[in-house]
């Protein structure tokens, strides 16, 4: 069974506590440096990005989730996830924060606001079989991917799901639809 972390500081981690519950997995909750202990990966969820950023320093995880990424630690961002995965927040804060590890540019809401949030259904590269739903709620938009990352889904050509190495992220929320092949995609890569 694998230990999974969930970053719990601020956003919607529980939904992806209960994926990976139905998954098989062992989820933990990480609100500390210390709940890093024995986890194999870690999602990043949705959320707002500035806050994380800020709640990630504030908790004492910057550093010790920064060095566990740098040591090749699965990850998976979803929307804010995304962005604090991410190589470039082109609009962020100036002390806003990222782990600089998917080698992406990305842009904050820019999918539009609440009222622009939308669903749609995904090709997914690598899953096989079926279209997977997607819900867009302020999505960040990828605006440069780098060499070494490989996009899985867009929409309208703009990469919503991309992999680098161990690192999955999506510009979307997986974890609001009964769907569980992206969570379980994170458990076998």
């Amino acid at each position: 069974m694998h230990k999974v972390g969930v970053l719990a500081l601020q956003g919607a981690s529980q939904r992806h506590v209960e994926a990976l519950a139905a998954l098989g997995a062992h989820a933990v909750e990480v609100r500390t440096p210390q709940d890093l202990s024995g986890i194999e990966g870690l999602i990043l969820p949705g959320g707002e990005s500035t806050t994380m950023s800020k709640l990630l320093d504030l908790s004492g995880l910057f550093e010790p989730i920064a060095e566990r990424l740098d040591d090749g630690m699965p990850a998976f961002g979803t929307c804010a996830g995304l962005i604090l995965l991410s190589s470039r927040i082109l609009d962020g804060r100036p002390d806003q924060r990222s782990f600089g590890i998917l080698d992406v540019d990305v842009r904050r809401n820019a999918f539009g606001r609440q009222v622009d949030s939308f669903e749609t259904d995904l090709t997914v590269e690598g899953l096989g079989g079926g279209r997977v739903p997607a819900v867009f709620i302020r999505a960040p938009v990828i605006e440069r991917v780098g060499e070494g990352v490989d996009v899985l889904a867009d929409v309208d050509g703009r990469p919503v799901l991309c992999r680098q190495g161990p690192v999955l992220a999506a510009a979307f929320h997986p974890e609001l639809s009964d769907d569980l092949r992206l969570h379980q995609f994170f458990l076998e890569a």
